[in-house]
């Protein structure tokens, strides 16, 4: 019954992107907004709430450390796995005001989070810890990136988009809410069966964890990607990963440190914080390059997950 419950949350889940990348972009050509735009926000959103749910359900219940896990694995997982494996199959094109503006707001906010995690480098008489400043900080980030969304929508030329969408205004509203609640229904659903099956082989939590809970609850943001990269929809392909890390980082773990308390950072070493920080760095370096994320930088982010994988595993 677990691996029938597996393939349904597969089937679900990418029909329901398929759906939800047309819908977006078809909600973007409606409005006459930028579809990066409702990339970065709406879609984003919307498949990152898997980590929403455990990261505030974690903190609550005092097990701060899973939450932390759930948002460095996701952030590592969008940028290396995801958009590695989307520009592996087909190469993203990059707009220059994504390399001018929205990847920098993604490195300054990956930055700031991954110098918060080195409280034992500037003071080796304490404990790594996040506390409630540090998730204000992060909040504070936030807005940050609020007020360019908010200049981006009144800045944007609305004569650009002259291309008819699939769907009409009310449709893709409609299509947008339908396909980000099956999207959560089928993550949910491919998780859990995924934990049973592996606690049915006898699989160590470690690995149900890294497998299960953080690829698992980034299935939407993949499915979505690389769905999107293979109609050709760069923007909401890579404005999707963007999107999704800042409000990981700002939100799914900023808001909960504040409302709950300090957490201790027990179990995270250099190099987690150092694949974390390279996860937005790397993206940037490449996205600049050619503003292409061709196969060779797609095989290259692959190979730095499967290498971060294994020494998780060693």
């Amino acid at each position: 019954m677990d691996v029938l419950l597996l393939v349904i949350g597969f089937i679900i889940i990418i029909k329901a992107s398929d759906v939800l990348v047309d819908a977006a972009s078809s909600l973007a050509l409606k409005l006459k907004i930028p579809k990066m735009l409702i990339a970065l926000t709406i879609v984003s959103f919307g498949t990152c709430a898997p980590e929403v749910a455990i990261s505030f359900q974690s903190v609550h219940n005092g097990d701060g450390q899973m939450a932390f896990a759930n948002v460095i694995g996701s952030c590592i997982v969008n940028a290396f796995l995801i958009l590695g494996l989307a520009s592996f199959l087909r190469p993203i094109k990059v707009k220059h005001a994504t390399i001018k503006k929205e990847l920098p707001i993604l490195f300054l906010v990956t930055t700031v989070f991954s110098v918060l995690m080195l409280d034992r480098l500037f003071n080796p008489h304490t404990r790594n810890a996040f506390s409630r400043v540090d998730g204000i900080i992060l909040l504070l980030l936030f807005c940050l990136f609020v007020v360019y969304l908010v200049q981006m929508l009144f800045q944007h030329n609305k004569e650009e988009e002259v291309t008819k969408g699939k769907y009409s205004t009310l449709q893709s509203c409609i299509f947008l809410a339908l396909s980000i609640l099956f999207i959560i229904f089928s993550s949910d659903l491919i998780v859990d069966s995924a934990k049973n099956i592996a606690t049915t082989l006898g699989v160590s939590e470690k690995i149900i964890t890294m497998f299960a809970v953080v690829i698992g609850t980034s299935l939407p943001e993949m499915v979505m990607t690389v769905s999107s990269a293979r109609k050709g929809e760069f923007d909401i392909a890579i404005g999707n990963i963007i999107g999704t890390n800042i409000f990981n980082i700002c939100i799914v773990l900023g808001l909960p440190i504040v409302i709950y308390g300090d957490i201790l950072l027990t179990g995270f070493g250099l190099i987690d914080i150092l694949v974390v920080f390279l996860s937005s760095f790397l993206l940037f370096l490449f996205a600049r390059s050619e503003r292409t994320l061709n196969k060779k930088e797609g095989f290259m982010m692959l190979l730095i997950f499967l290498a971060y994988y294994l020494y998780l595993l060693i």
